[in-house]
This record gives C-alpha cells, sequence and structure tokens, in this order.
C-alpha cells in the first residue's frame, strides 16, 4: 500500500539526575563531594533511506519515546547516555512541525539525516557546587526533559523523468516497457491508484528514475480524479513527459489541459523541461501518422508502448534532456 503522509508524536530522552555523593576512603573520613553528572537523554534521529518508497509504517506505530540518560554515581562517575532512536523514512521526505506548520528538514539523499528531538542535559552532581563557604554540598540537579514533538511527515516522489497525461494514456504500459517495475494495467481509467517508480537502464552504468503519476483530469488541481492526492509527486521530477493518446479526438487541447492542471497546482512547473510523446502510434498507419505529425504545431515524439515502436528515439530524446539538466 502506499502512503505518502503520516503524523507522529516523537519525545526525546530525559537527561539522567546528578548525583549527591561525598569521597570516603580510608584515612580519608570527610572527603569532598565527587558526585558525577546525570548522561544526557537520547536523542530521535530521522534517516532517508532509499530502500523504503512508502511512510505505511507510520500508519502503526505513531508515537516514538528516546531513552533517559542514567543517573550519576560516587567518584565523579557520569552516567550513561541514553542511546539515540533512528527513524527510517522514504528518501524524499519532508519532515514538518505539525503544530506550527513549519518546515524542518527535507531529506532527499539516501543516508541523510535530521536529528528530530534532542535528549535533555543529564544533571550536575554535587561536585560541581561545592565552594569555599559550602564544601559540602547536599544537592545536585535533576536532569532536563528532551524535545517532544508532533511531526508530519510527507513523501514526495525523487524522480527523473514524470509521466503525466489522462487516464488510460497508457503510461504503465510505458513504465513497463523501459524499466522493471509491473505496474497494473488495463483498459479502463485510473488503473493506476498510486505512483510506480522504475529504473530505466540506457546503457551500462547509465540510467534514471521514471514516474508514472495517476492520470490527471481537467480540474485535477482543484481536487477531481486523484488530482491533489498525487500532483504533487511531479514538484521532484527533472523532466515532464507528457503522454498523449493518438486515438485522443483533442489531442492539443488535451495536451493544453495537462499543461494547465499542473500549472494551476505549481506554476515553476510551466517551466520545468518537458517532452511530448504521442502513444499508441501502432494502431494508425504510416501514411495516416506522418499527416498527422505535419499538422500538430508542437514537436511530438511518435512512440508505441505495446510494440515499442520509437523506443530508442525516446530514450535518447530523454538522455539529452538530463544530459542539459
Amino acid at each position: 500500500m502506499f502512503i505518502d503522509y503520516a503524523e507522529i508524536e516523537i519525545s526525546a530522552g530525559k537527561g539522567g539526575p546528578g548525583c549527591v555523593s561525598f569521597r570516603r576512603e580510608k584515612f580519608i573520613p570527610k572527603g569532598g563531594p565527587d558526585g558525577g553528572d546525570g548522561g544526557r537523554g537520547g536523542d530521535i534521529i530521522l534517516k532517508a533511506d532509499s530502500n523504503l518508497t512508502t511512510l505505511l509504517d507510520f500508519r502503526y506505530r505513531k508515537k516514538y519515546q528516546a531513552p533517559n540518560g542514567r543517573p550519576g554515581e560516587g567518584g565523579l562517575k557520569s552516567g550513561k547516555s541514553g542511546q539515540a532512536i533512528t527513524i527510517n523514512v522514504p528518501a524524499g521526505t519532508i519532515v514538518k512541525n505539525t503544530e506550527t506548520g513549519q518546515p524542518l528538514a527535507d531529506l532527499t539523499e539516501p543516508g541523510q539525516t535530521f536529528i528530530a528531538a534532542r535528549g535533555g542535559r543529564g544533571g550536575r552532581g554535587n561536585n560541581h557546587f561545592k565552594s569555599a563557604e559550602k564544601k559540602s554540598p547536599r544537592y545536585a540537579e535533576e536532569g532536563r526533559p528532551g524535545q517532544k514533538l508532533k511531526l508530519s511527515l510527507e513523501l514526495k516522489l525523487l524522480a527523473d523523468v514524470g509521466l503525466v497525461g489522462l487516464p488510460n494514456a497508457g503510461k504503465s504500459t510505458t513504465l513497463a516497457r523501459f524499466s522493471a517495475a509491473r505496474p497494473k494495467i488495463a483498459d479502463y481509467p485510473f488503473t493506476t491508484l498510486s505512483p510506480n517508480l522504475g529504473i530505466v537502464k540506457i546503457r551500462e552504468f547509465k540510467s534514471f528514475v521514471m514516474a508514472d503519476i495517476p492520470g490527471i483530469i481537467d480540474g485535477a488541481s482543484a481536487g477531481k480524479g486523484l488530482g491533489l492526492q498525487f500532483l504533487k509527486h511531479i514538484q521532484r521530477t527533472r523532466i515532464i513527459l507528457y503522454l498523449v493518446d493518438i486515438n485522443d479526438t483533442a489531442i492539443e487541447s488535451t495536451l493544453e489541459i495537462l499543461r494547465k492542471e499542473l500549472g494551476d497546482f505549481d506554476p515553476g512547473l510551466t517551466k520545468r523541461p518537458t517532452l511530448i510523446v504521442l502513444n499508441k502510434v501502432d494502431l494508425i498507419e504510416k501514411n495516416r501518422l506522418e499527416n498527422l505529425l505535419k499538422k500538430l504545431p508542437e514537436d511530438y515524439i511518435p512512440f508505441s508502448a505495446v510494440t515499442g515502436q520509437g523506443e530508442k528515439e525516446l530514450l535518447h530524446r530523454i538522455e539529452n534532456e538530463l544530459d542539459k539538466e
């Protein structure tokens, strides 16, 4: 199941209390204070994990508590600090403070970490409070509480190429043609109900990530269809690949609808590099295809996700655009 939003509560560990102790050794019956400091509370760390693709785990666990620091001991021994807790999230996760809405971190690189909540400082032992006036202080500090936060986690997929098109335009078939991904494919609209990612290999040691986004319809940016739920996953793609069905009776109008919906959702998407693909060309005769391409005012790349016609040309064009980026 693909989950791209979750809310969690995190509590870092409390610092351990300082120790009240006095040095007691043979021949030193009234030694000075030697109480050690309490250990620091454990931090809570978020880490981007390239092996994760969904926030599903956070549907079942929503609260995280780091261990407290241990108390200080006599002999100036400090207490052991609480162990930090690391929470793995998918690369591409945006972390926000739920109560204020403030963005805290954008974990885009695998292995990237963010200390979401810091553990409390340990209390000081009575050794710190001795003075000329107070040679035998009988008090120590309590440990400080750790940070507590309510966080929202929002996943935006990281992909080089995002497939955008009306429902049933052939996006899932295109992803399956180029990669090992096997999204659900059928001849009815909205077969794809969640984004899919696939790695497309151009040649040895060179590849890119392609994302198949659920179909966009007129009004998607206002919440129609699955628009608002998944349009955000286009925001991180380097190239937008518009896929238009050759059987569409209003090809140019369809392209304008797709552009408008992306622009209404995020104006910055209109400035993103794009390629326009005319899919399912295996269903039309060669002469008719050539005449149609001459009439279309823009540069449409003829392609068939089913037969692979035009596959090399399309990959070549995608590679050139990525190299420019």
